[in-house]
This record gives structure tokens, sequence and C-alpha cells, in this order.
């Protein structure tokens, strides 16, 4: 079954932003929302949003030199999540058996400063994905704020279908 969610393509041009929904297929392959991503022309790299059921997310970033730099809101999703499994994988991290039954024993894994450079340093990232309090939706509404684009990202979200 098909993980529920959205996939958000995040692209500057001429020093603004543009959000644009990604194929919901990206939600279930790292490999094509990669590919999907590489498709995308953009200042300082495409970034990838991905919310999977407001469980967790995933941030994706083509740098300029082409290198993917990935961050993953709760490792321990990979223990249910195709997704999370697929990039715990590419960060070669340990992938948990069970999902835990505290849900403070929830960590992010991957690049925690992968926007310090566009104005998100790694520990104000730490704050966001730290929050358990806050379901994945809320937390990539945040980190778009944080960016600069935060309205943008909104009203691409905002205009998915129901479900």
């Amino acid at each position: 079954m098909a993980a529920e969610g959205s996939a958000v393509a995040v692209c500057r041009e001429e020093g603004r932003w543009h959000c644009d929904l990604l194929p919901p297929a990206v939600l279930d392959d790292l490999e094509h929302c990669i590919a999907a991503l590489r498709q995308q022309p953009s200042e300082g790299g495409p970034i990838a949003l991905l919310n999977v059921e407001d469980e967790f997310f995933v941030a994706l970033r083509i740098r300029p030199d082409a290198s993917v730099g990935l961050l993953l809101s709760d490792v321990t999703a990979a223990a249910d999540w195709e997704l999370a499994r697929q990039v715990a994988e590419y960060l070669d991290e340990d992938i948990p058996d069970d999902a835990p039954d505290d849900e403070e024993e929830v960590w992010p894994v991957g690049d925690i400063d992968l926007f310090a450079d566009l104005g998100l340093p790694a520990e104000e990232m730490r704050m966001i994905v730290d929050n358990i309090e806050l379901y994945a939706d809320e937390m990539l509404a945040q980190l778009a704020g944080r960016l600069g684009f935060r309205a943008e990202f909104e009203a691409v979200v905002e205009a998915l279908p129901s479900r």
C-alpha cells in the first residue's frame, strides 16, 4: 500500500522560492525521489520535503556538487515504513527492529545541518525535530518558515485533495 502524505519540491530561481508537488510515488521510493529532484533546476540545489502520514519527514537536498544530503526526522520509523528504511540504509544507519513504545525514544539521523548555508543552523533544526509535540507536517511548516518559503509551501500542501 502506498504511503499517504505530501512530497514537495522546493527550488530557488533568481532569489525567489518556488514549491511544486512531486509525484506521490516518491513517498515510497528514495531513488525515485532523488531522480525526480535531480530534474528540478535550482540555485543552491533543489530540496524535497516529504511528509509521510504525519509520522515522520524526510528532507532531501541535491547539493551544488551533485551529492545528496538527507535528514530523516525519526530513525525509528524505519521499523515500519519503507521510505524511512531506505533513507536509514542510504545513510548507513542501524535500523531499529521495532518502533519504540515511548514516543520520547525517537531521534533524527542524517545531515542535521542540511540547510545551515540557507540560514537554518543545526541547533535550530534540532529544536524542530526534537519537539515531539509536533506532527511531521508541522515540523516541515516550521522548517519552511525558517528558510523563508512557508507561504509557498503551505499553498502547495493545502491544495492537495483531501483523503
